[in-house]
C-alpha cells in the first residue's frame, strides 16, 4: 500500500518513565541496541554504519519490519553518555528529531524523559496515522525499555 501523501505538518511528542535502575545501569541498558527487540517487535537488522557509537555524527542503520519496511538512517546529533543522547531520522517523507535525557531523582529512582518532533508529508502508513503509530510506538518502546531496567536492577540487586 503506497503512503498517503500530506502538506508537511509537525507533530511533538513529550513522554516520561521511571526506573528503579541508577543512571549508568539505564545508559548501558539504551545503548546495547542488540536489546532493542526487548522493547519492541518492529526491529530487524541494526548496526552502525559510520563513525563510533553514540558520538555525534555517528550513523546507525535500524531495519524496521513494520508497520511497512524500512531502513532508518539514524544520526547522532548530541551525546553526553549518561545525561543525554539525541538524533535524527528519516523515512518515508518525514523527518524526525529525538532527544533523550537521563536524570535521578531525589528518591533514587533515574527518570527517563523523551521528546520527539516528526516532520513530514506521508501522513498514513499501512492504513494507520502515522502519529498515531509513532506516538503510540514511543510510549510502548519506553515502557518495555524502563520494565528491562527495573528487571536488571533488581538482578544486579539480588547478585550483591
Amino acid at each position: 500500500m503506497k503512503p498517503k501523501v500530506r502538506p508537511p505538518q509537525l507533530l511533538r511528542i513529550d513522554y516520561v518513565v521511571s526506573t528503579r535502575a541508577d543512571r549508568d545501569l539505564v545508559w548501558k541498558v539504551f545503548t546495547d541496541f542488540s536489546l532493542w527487540h526487548r522493547f519492541s517487535s518492529i526491529y530487524g537488522e541494526i548496526r552502525w554504519m559510520a563513525g563510533k557509537p553514540w558520538i555525534p555524527g555517528s550513523h546507525l542503520q535500524i531495519e524496521l519490519v513494520k508497520p511497512v519496511p524500512a531502513k532508518l538512517d539514524h544520526v547522532i546529533t548530541a551525546c553526553s553518555p549518561t545525561n543525554y543522547v539525541a538524533w535524527i531520522d528519516h523515512a518515508h517523507g518525514n523527518t524526525m528529531e529525538q532527544w533523550v535525557h537521563f536524570k535521578t531523582l531525589a528518591n533514587g529512582l533515574t527518570e527517563v524523559r523523551t521528546w520527539a518532533e516528526l516532520m513530514g508529508t506521508t501522513s498514513t502508513l499501512e492504513g494507520g496515522d502515522v502519529r498515531a503509530i509513532v506516538t503510540e510506538f514511543i510510549r510502548s518502546w519506553y515502557d518495555n525499555f524502563a520494565r528491562e531496567c527495573d528487571r536488571m536492577a533488581a538482578d544486579q540487586a539480588s547478585c550483591a
